[in-house]
């Protein structure tokens, strides 16, 4: 069954391709050959000399004309080939669960026929027992193979959410608000894990143009890594102390442009190593177990398609602090998605 994960992975991929054809996005690649254009796989004489992908102004009329699809080709090749490399961490992550699956399936098949065998055989009380055993084993096998189904249900679901469109819902949103919100919701979470959850508000209520789910959801994922990377064995590279485990979200203007929100997490956790540090943000790189490494890099997505940037600075064994840095007036007119 776990042979099952590479072409589950390719249809989760061409699925995510569709909904961002029918979105609207532009798909055919094509090729530039001094002022002339052609669609790549053309004739050969198209082809010939250096070629090289169109570029936004290079735009053909049927892409860039009036009532086309605006074609953003940096941007669609960026989103390619990042879809691309997930392919096959998706499969890794389809891989284990399919497994899981398989195993449990093959016990049942001989707990079925062992529990079968006793009931015809009508064993008395001794076999009576037995059977009962027997069934209740069929019972937790059917509890992992659920767990399990579960669990593929949402690694695919977390990678069409990540490799499909994203279109903003742009209004007058507060910070302060969208944090208080999200930290009445995550305070039972973190506290059950024992870390101290608090806020700083320092935005004083000045606006933000910005799709508020989207931003809660950024900065869902930012406190989930913190607070899992913060259990013993989160797996970041380096314990942090067993006790006082803290967790602030801090609100405010940018120091470095007044035009911008700054947005911080912070943690005093174990840190994060500096070889890991590079690589935080790449699809299913993720440094603790039971991670699904998708959630820095589509809180990143998030961030950038409001215009922002979200960094990271971190010392191991001291903690680990991400920025969220979002223009006040919101993204540019001309990213209203991402596909």
């Amino acid at each position: 069954m776990a042979d099952l994960a590479l072409p589950i992975a390719l249809a989760a991929l061409a699925a995510a391709f569709a909904a961002g054809a029918a979105a609207g996005a532009c798909l055919t690649p094509r090729l530039r050959r001094r002022g002339a254009s052609a669609p790549a796989g053309g004739s050969a004489a198209a082809a010939a000399t250096r070629a090289e992908p169109e570029r936004p102004g290079n735009a053909a009329p049927e892409a860039a004309g009036a009532g086309g699809p605006r074609c953003d080709s940096a941007r669609l090749d960026r989103r390619l080939a990042e879809v691309g490399r997930m392919t096959g961490g998706l499969a890794h992550e389809i891989k284990n669960p399919l497994s899981t699956i398989g195993l449990n399936v093959q016990l049942l098949r001989e707990d079925v026929a062992q529990v079968g065998g006793l009931l015809a055989s009508g064993g008395g009380v001794a076999g009576g027992d037995e059977a009962l055993a027997g069934l209740q084993r069929i019972q937790r096998r059917l509890d992992g193979v659920h767990r399990e189904t579960a669990r593929l249900r949402d690694i695919l679901d977390d990678f069409l959410r990540f490799a499909g469109r994203i279109r903003l819902d742009l209004n007058a949103t507060d910070p302060d608000r969208v944090v208080g919100e999200l930290v009445d919701f995550f305070h039972p979470e973190a506290e059950a894990r024992g870390v101290r959850l608090r806020t700083d508000p320092g935005n004083r209520g000045r606006p933000l143009r910005a799709d508020g789910a989207l931003l809660k959801q950024a900065l869902l994922n930012l406190l989930m890594n913190a607070v899992q990377a913060m259990a013993p064995g989160g797996g970041r590279g380096a314990e942090g102390p067993a006790a006082a485990r803290e967790l602030l979200v801090r609100t405010g203007d940018d120091p470095a442009d007044a035009r911008s929100v700054l947005l911080e997490v912070i943690d005093n956790g174990p840190g994060i190593a500096a070889d890991a540090l590079e690589r935080i943000f790449e699809p299913y790189h993720s440094g603790r177990r039971g991670g699904t490494g998708l959630g820095l890099p589509t809180s990143r997505r998030i961030v950038e398609l409001h215009g922002g940037t979200l960094t990271v600075d971190s010392e191991p064994g001291r903690g680990t602090s991400f920025q969220i840095r979002l223009p006040r007036e919101g993204p540019p007119a001309a990213a209203p998605d991402a596909g």
